[in-house]
């Protein structure tokens, strides 16, 4: 599994619009090697789709498509945007996390969401990946989990 390693990792990226988000979140999966590039264009057909329902709690958005379109490697990207993106959920907007979730069985989608939220539930994480500057920053709050 790879999980917010490094080359999965993009801080104050420029995104305007939902979809510029998605797809800088699943670039990242698609540069490591974790998923095929027609996995981002299905990422943003879901949320066309479906809505912004991956919009899970207040400033984070977890986008994701269905294993089949083409994720290689469980894995978890992170692009904190320079500027918070509206996406439609009006309990949760504006956006300033993506977190993007590529797993190749239902199995995995658990296990990752399971690692995520324990990070994410956690405020004083959320508060120090608003001003990390570094990866080597990132790392020690995962580790801190």
């Amino acid at each position: 599994m790879k999980f917010l390693e490094e080359n999965l990792v993009a801080l104050d990226a420029e995104a305007f619009t939902p979809e510029e988000a998605i797809r800088a979140a699943g670039q990242l999966l698609v540069n490591s090697g974790a998923a095929a590039d027609g996995y981002v264009d299905a990422m943003v057909a879901s949320y066309h789709k479906n809505g912004p329902y991956f919009v899970l709690a207040p400033r984070i958005a977890l986008p994701h498509a269905r294993p089949e379109d083409g994720v290689h490697e469980a894995s978890v990207s992170f692009v904190r945007l320079k500027q918070p993106v509206v996406f439609g959920n009006a309990a949760n907007d504006p956006v300033q996390f993506v977190f993007g979730l590529g797993a190749s069985s239902s199995d995995e989608h658990l296990k990752i969401l399971q690692k995520l939220m324990t990070l994410l539930s956690n405020q004083e994480n959320l508060q120090k990946l608003t001003e990390v500057t570094s990866y080597q920053e990132i790392k020690n709050i995962i580790r801190g989990n």
